[in-house]
């Protein structure tokens, strides 16, 4: 009897102790979070991991299905190495990263408006706004990588410098070789789900750059010609 009650008395402390231990730990991980907050919010000026980015609400053929992707496989930019990627999401950025006001607003080619934002470090944000709506984002990365997106037949490129430039129709309809804006020729392959690849071809023969999408509609600055390839495989330039 004195050994069942010495027993009951010991489970009760090892109850206590653990209860104890289990409010310190609540606490603990209570105060980590309120630091993690904290440090958060100062950082929030020009903070955003994302990549070359584009994001769409139903802006384009391919951008209502566009997620986010990685820098696309590695080629000429027009003389120099380089390779050209954006990504997509739904929606709007979440004021992540993104300064108080755009340094400028322009309009594009289907009348719509290009709100664009210095990131700093070579990296630019453009909000496509219609009727006052956010239909898609782009976003550099400033690693020799510019974005585009083909938004219903509207193509559109956001350039490492922060330029825009969008143009009407063009398109060809991959896979194929193609000849493009400013002597460029493209060889356009399918290598997957939402994936496709554009060599972009000089005069001499020579790859002078590659446009690879995963996922994401993609483009590219080719010494002043704009060029998009969508993750459809409908490639357009315009120059």
């Amino acid at each position: 009897m004195h050994s069942s009650a010495a027993v009951r008395t010991a489970r009760r402390r090892t109850l206590r102790v653990a209860a104890a231990a289990l409010t310190a730990a609540a606490a603990l991980t209570l105060t980590a979070c309120s630091g993690s907050d904290a440090g958060g919010a100062k950082s929030a000026g020009h903070t955003d991991t994302s990549a070359a980015t584009v994001e769409s609400s139903g802006a384009g053929s391919s951008a209502g299905a566009q997620g986010s992707g990685d820098k696309a496989g590695s080629g000429d930019k027009a003389g120099t190495k380089a390779s050209a990627t954006g990504k997509q999401s739904s929606g709007s950025h979440a004021g992540t990263g993104t300064t108080a006001s755009p340094i400028r607003t322009q309009t594009l080619a289907d009348g719509s408006k290009a709100e664009i934002y210095d990131l700093g470090a070579q990296r630019y944000r453009a909000k496509i706004i219609s009727r006052g709506s956010v239909l898609a984002t782009l976003e550099t990365t400033g690693e020799e990588a510019d974005a585009g997106l083909d938004a219903n037949d509207m193509f559109v490129v956001l350039t490492m410098g922060g330029q825009v430039h969008s143009w009407m129709g063009g398109g060809h309809q991959g896979p194929g070789t193609f000849k493009l804006a400013g002597g460029w020729t493209a060889k356009v392959t399918k290598v997957g789900e939402l994936r496709y690849r554009a060599q972009i071809i000089g005069h001499d023969g020579s790859v002078n750059a590659t446009l690879e999408t995963k996922g994401h509609d993609t483009g590219v600055d080719a010494n002043g010609v704009y060029i998009v390839l969508s993750t459809g495989g409908v490639i357009s330039a315009h120059g």
